[in-house]
């Protein structure tokens, strides 16, 4: 029996012959595959192995809704605002049209390279915006009394841990769509993906003080 088989098929008096992948093609179709999970990698998984896996977010960025809903939550504040995971700026540039002096955060080189290009192309400057490649996880933030954050569910706890001991009594932290467990809202705007939440850290530390007497 030859190799190559043939499937004799009675349309019109045509004989069409078996598919078969071609190896050059799947090998093309491989490489392109991988190239592009390659690029994708590049953009969704910040700083590959500078920080924890544990404390890894995919890049997703904030839809329209998400940051409009931040910026309710942000009405009546002022001072010096840090965005956690900037991504491509679009928080942290609505915040500076707000009289927030901003901060963002993201381990992303690419992001950050993009972000620093829109504030120069938009004539943003320096002492307003400030986009910062570095672990915000290792980073001091006591200077700031406003935080935003859109990360993941699994980092919250983490999170929350980190800017008790760190935000001044002052300080307002708002995220999206994931809420910190066990934090009393002082409000939220929105509702199902884009939802916002926002805490102060004064009535959340004041809460969870009360909770531990109540347990001791």
């Amino acid at each position: 029996m030859e190799d190559s088989i043939e499937v004799i098929l009675q349309d019109q008096g045509r004989v069409l012959p078996t598919s078969r992948s071609h190896p050059v093609l799947s090998a093309s179709l491989g490489a392109l595959i991988t190239c592009l999970y390659g690029v994708w990698s590049l953009f969704t998984m910040p700083g590959f192995r500078k920080i924890p896996w544990r404390l890894q977010v995919p890049y997703l960025p904030s839809s329209k809704d998400q940051t409009l809903n931040i910026m309710k939550l942000l009405e009546g504040r002022t001072g010096r605002l840090v965005d956690l995971g900037s991504g491509d700026g679009r928080v942290v540039f609505a915040a500076s049209s707000a009289g927030f002096q901003c901060t963002g955060f993201e381990i992303n080189s690419i992001l950050v390279a993009y972000a620093r290009s829109k504030a120069h192309w938009k004539g943003v400057p320096s002492r307003q915006v400030t986009f910062v490649n570095k672990d915000f996880w290792r980073t001091d933030l006591s200077a700031y009394n406003n935080v935003t954050a859109f990360l993941a569910p699994g980092v919250m706890p983490v999170l929350g841990e980190k800017l008790l001991k760190e935000l001044p009594d002052d300080a307002r932290v708002i995220t999206c769509r994931f809420p910190f467990p066990n934090w009393p809202q002082q409000s939220s705007v929105g509702s199902g993906l884009d939802q916002a939440f926002a805490y102060d850290i004064r009535s959340v530390r004041s809460h969870l003080r009360k909770v531990t007497d109540t347990l001791v």
